[in-house]
Formats: C-alpha cells, structure tokens, sequence
C-alpha cells in the first residue's frame, strides 16, 4: 500500500475499514476530559461495554439462587468454563478438547511445566528468549530449581546478534541443536513483549521435537494479536492471559493449550484438583485422581465466574470480528504507524524502531528505542492525551490494536510525537 501523511489518508482508510464499528463496543478512557488516543492494549485492553451485561446475569444468578447457581439456570456454573472453550479454540488454531480456560497465566505455567518439564538423566536444559517476560523467568528459574538444578546452567538464553535488537529464526534452531543432548523444553514466548518480535513457533517446534524436546510457548502477548495454529503445529502445550489484547479485565482469566495427545497421556505427572476429575463422578467425594481427557484435566479449582463471564463477552466480539479480519487490519495499522515513524526522519542517535520491519514478523506493536530524554518523552505524550507504554531503561511501546485503534489515531499520533520530540 502507497501510504499518505495525510489527516485524508487516515480518514479514507478508516471509512474503507469494515471493523470500523467496533470501536463504538468499547470504552474508552479519559484524559483533560477527552477520549484518550489508546495505544496501549499490549499491556491491558480496553472495557467491552457488553461485559457489564454479562457480570449483571452471574450477579443476579448469585443473588437469587445463591447455591444453586451451579446446577439450576440456562447456563449453570458446574460447567460455565464450557461455553468459551470453542470460541478459545479459534483465537488460538486449536481443537476445542486441547483448551480450557481457567485460573490465571503464571499459576497455568508452573502447572504446564510440572507436566512437561521432566528433567532426566542429562536431559536437563531448557531454552527460552534472552530477556523473556520476568513470569517466564522466575518460573523456570524456580522449577529447575525444584529438580535440583543450578538455574544459570539449565536455562540457556539466547540473545540477539551484537547490534541487532531482534532473534533470527536460524540462531535459535542452532542453539536447539547445540544443546540437543541436553534439552529436555523449549519454552518461549509466541511474541516478545519488549521488542514485539513475533517467533517463527512452527520452525521452532519442528526443531525443539527433532532433537527430542518438548516445546511449549507463552502466549501473552499473542493470544487475540495474531493468527495461530497450535494444533497443526504440533506445539506440546501454551499458556496465555486474556487482559491483554483479549480485553477480558485487570488481573483476568487466562487460557491452556494441550496437545490432543497428551490431553489422555496416563504418565505425566500433574498437580492435580477437584475440578480437573471425572465431571460424571466428581460430586461423589471419592479417593483417586481420574483426570477428564483433554486440557479439562489440568483444572484445578472451580471456574471464577465473574472473570470467565468478562471473557466470554470478549470472546463474541472476536467471533464477530474474525482473527483473519482483525489481523489483516492490524498489519495495515501498524504498518502506517511504522511508515509515520518514519516519516519523521529522527535521526537514530535520538529515536530508533526496534521491532521487526516485515509485517509478518510482529504483532500490532511498534517499540521506539528513545536514546535521550526517554521517560520525558514518554511523560509529554501522556499529557498530550496519548496513552502508550514505558519499559525500562528506554523503550516506548506503541500498539495501535485494530478493534477499537483507528488510522486517523495513529495519524493523530505521530504529529503529537513530532511536537513531542522537539520539546524533549
């Protein structure tokens, strides 16, 4: 597309837009008494204004039939998580028998890796991203602990080529493969959340399952961002939250995926819970764990309601919109955002992109490396109006998200950066 910095580009594109309604499903918030520019749904997305609805219907169940809320009704508690499990499956590539949602992303991770990260012999190591989300760090550095390993030789780093800010596909499956002996997980994020950087999970778990390791991904800051096929892929298992570009609420639900052939797999170890047993005799109060076949058996608690009722009002409005839809608009959207950016000619001693250049390679992120004056920049677009995303020492996140971020926002936004930068 031959973009235009132009205010009637923007607008023309946006009248070409058929998801343009729905912005109009969303709140949004207020700064100086105005509708704030939102570029910030990498971190927490936007209210649903059908989620107050669905939170009212669990509230009034609650009041009127308190107990018996659980079995009696049109759509009882005993079995609410069953509602979102199709409209999962799709977000995600995945059979509706390989997701379950429930309890909340890092509890999910710790309860993956019980299962999948099996330490044995000189099988040991596990490779994530240098610079992961410090959840996935913790858990893996606390999990080889667990076994009785030394988290600096177990978890193998990798880190971007001197100079470059992003990982090349072909120096991660190099390290799979130096580390073959000794690899027992892959465990990645699906998109980087600093940098924005999708990773290629198909190659990376063809590569992870050649040299005979499990591959599980952390899907955070993909989930609802980009189009995925975790089934075909053949990923052993993920994990996601649903606050983010899912807009399921602060502190929100989150997502599993387990491979259909592991979902009855009798030898892996699970902590297991009431509500991942046998659905038909769970109520009988019986000893011995008889774990539901597929993602179910990973439960743990009884679904939290509230959260999975936000969740599922979400979940329509991306059945509606369609994730081929929605990420064809986001490419588009981020794309114009990059073009702007450029467009301002900041020299790179000042101001540099570090996200992937080629659309298919990020998500609906633009990171901006700020070299002077960052967290002043970051703090006069914020008085503009503008709502982005600080990461320390020096990145400013940008994600303009295509079911409620317009073109004309994220034209609006690079002259308030030109004005910005000229004060900083």
């Amino acid at each position: 597309m031959n973009y235009q910095n132009t205010l009637a580009f923007a607008q023309e594109q946006d009248q070409q837009d058929p998801l343009k309604h729905f912005k109009d499903r969303f709140y949004a918030p207020q700064i100086n008494r105005q509708d704030a520019i939102y570029f910030c749904g990498n971190s927490l997305g936007l209210q649903p204004k059908s989620a107050q609805m669905y939170i009212d219907n669990e509230m009034y169940k609650w009041a009127n039939l308190a107990v018996e809320g659980h079995f009696k009704g049109e759509e009882p508690w005993f079995n609410y998580h069953e509602l979102l499990k199709a409209g999962t499956a799709r977000v995600v590539g995945a059979k509706e028998s390989e997701v379950v949602v429930m309890n909340q992303l890092t509890v999910n991770l710790h309860l993956m890796l019980v299962s999948f990260y099996r330490p044995q012999g000189k099988r040991y190591k596990i490779i994530v991203e240098g610079g992961a989300f410090p959840s996935d760090q913790y858990a893996l550095e606390t999990q080889t602990r667990f076994h009785g390993y030394d988290p600096d030789e177990a978890v193998v780093e990798i880190f971007p080529r001197e100079g470059e800010h992003t990982l090349r596909t072909e120096d991660i499956i190099q390290t799979i493969k130096d580390n073959a002996e000794e690899l027992a997980l892959v465990m990645m994020g699906g998109i980087n959340y600093y940098t924005g950087q999708v990773f290629d999970m198909e190659a990376i778990t063809k590569a992870g399952h050649e040299v005979g390791a499990i591959v599980g991904f952390d899907l955070a800051h993909a989930a609802g961002n980009i189009q995925m096929d975790l089934h075909n892929w053949d990923v052993d298992f993920a994990v996601w939250c649903t606050y983010k570009y899912l807009n399921s609420g602060p502190g929100g639900t989150s997502g599993v995926f387990v491979h259909e052939r592991h979902g009855n797999s009798a030898d892996l170890h699970r902590f297991a819970g009431w509500w991942g047993h046998n659905a038909e005799e769970r109520f009988q109060m019986k000893k011995g764990f008889m774990p539901m076949a597929g993602a179910e058996g990973w439960q743990v608690s009884n679904g939290q309601i509230l959260p999975l009722a936000v969740h599922r009002a979400s979940l329509e409005i991306f059945d509606e919109a369609g994730m081929d839809n929605l990420r064809a608009k986001s490419e588009k959207l981020t794309s114009y955002l990059e073009y702007l950016i450029d467009d301002l000619k900041a020299d790179k001693s000042v101001l540099e992109v570090i996200t992937p250049r080629d659309p298919k390679a990020r998500g609906c992120q633009i990171s901006l490396l700020v070299k002077q004056n960052a967290r002043q920049l970051f703090d006069t677009l914020m008085a503009a109006g503008i709502i982005v995303d600080y990461r320390e020492p020096n990145v400013i996140r940008v994600a303009p998200t295509p079911l409620y971020n317009s073109f004309e926002e994220v034209y609006q936004f690079s002259d308030i950066l030109r004005e910005c930068l000229r004060k900083c």
